[in-house]
């Protein structure tokens, strides 16, 4: 009797050391809006996975996807508090700073080539000090994807086919100065609140990179699917007040990782294109490409708006055109 109280005795101890280890370990939240399946879900968990293998007994990553923790607005006000690590924001930016405004312009971004250039020489110069100056941390550049439109009206093939249609887009005043100068009727919605929109008509249609058209289910209430990529948006992982209160070694290794899986972002954001296009031809929408020098020639009156309305937005462009093969 006396052994078997040594031996619970010591269970006991042991058991409260493992749970006081594991309760010391560093919590480290990442939010998201993307719903499952989506690139968003997909790159954020190939992030915890591999950074949580790194940091096993210090710190742990977990994701809250499909806007578990709100839309990106409120993720982007958890970042500033500090009641959130990490998120991964996309078209919000250009709200939280007017440089970000760039990955706004049509068809500024030839191809995911030319976005490595990008990133790489310009992202991570005057972006990333437009975020740190708004009290935010790139740590990564990953990919939202190239934009398309869906509708329940007819196929958009020029800008004027849009007149009148009711478009939900993501929050951020360009977007919205676009698509009203093509002729659309653009609404501001949260991710989370399109595909009830869309199936009572609420709202006609919506933009956004297929995976994240499909991964909604907006494919279930959309008849046609219009090949526009007029935006490429660019996803970027951020921290906020929280960071500098991480240890060091965490700090590294969530930035290591972050940057390793940029390019993986952009190879999983092709293959989800090509998978994704298939699906919803399969699905029954119908599909046509946009007429893009219509929609070029269109554009042009939100170039001329960045370049005067924003700091250096002029030489942002040029940046960004020089170094198109």
């Amino acid at each position: 009797m006396k052994f078997l109280k040594t031996a619970l005795a010591a269970t006991a101890v042991a058991f409260g050391l493992h749970a006081s280890l594991a309760s010391a370990n560093i919590e480290v939240r990442l939010g998201h809006v993307g719903g499952p399946g989506s690139l968003f879900e997909i790159t954020a968990n190939r992030f915890a996975e591999l950074a949580n293998e790194r940091l096993e007994g210090v710190a742990e990553v977990n994701v809250y996807g499909n806007s578990q923790l709100g839309g990106d607005e409120s993720m982007m006000r958890r970042l500033r508090l500090g009641s959130l690590d990490l998120s991964i924001p996309s078209t919000v930016m250009s709200s939280e700073s007017e440089q970000f405004a760039l990955f706004e312009m049509p068809y500024l971004i030839e191809d995911r080539e030319h976005m490595k250039r990008v990133r790489d020489e310009v992202v991570r110069g005057p972006l990333y000090d437009a975020a740190e100056a708004r009290g935010f941390k790139i740590i990564g550049v990953w990919e939202n994807g190239f934009r398309q439109i869906t509708n329940n009206a007819r196929p958009i093939v020029v800008p004027d086919d849009l007149q009148g249609i009711k478009l939900r887009t993501p929050s951020g005043v360009w977007r919205i100065e676009m698509f009203r100068s093509y002729g659309a009727a653009p609404s501001p919605m949260s991710l989370s609140e399109v595909f009830v929109a869309l199936q009572t008509g609420a709202m006609d249609g919506q933009e956004n990179p297929l995976i994240q058209t499909y991964s909604s289910r907006f494919h279930e209430v959309q008849d046609y699917l219009s090949m526009s990529n007029h935006v490429y948006t660019p996803a970027y992982l951020i921290a906020g007040a929280s960071w500098n209160r991480l240890p060091e070694e965490v700090r590294t290794v969530l930035e290591d990782v972050a940057l390793e899986l940029e390019d993986f972002a952009l190879e999983e954001g092709q293959r989800l294109d090509e998978e994704t296009l298939a699906s919803m031809r399969e699905a029954g929408m119908e599909v046509n490409e946009v007429d893009f020098e219509a929609f070029a020639e269109a554009s042009q009156a939100i170039y001329d708006k960045f370049a005067n309305d924003v700091d250096g937005g002029q030489e942002l462009i040029d940046a960004v055109t020089a170094l198109r093969e």
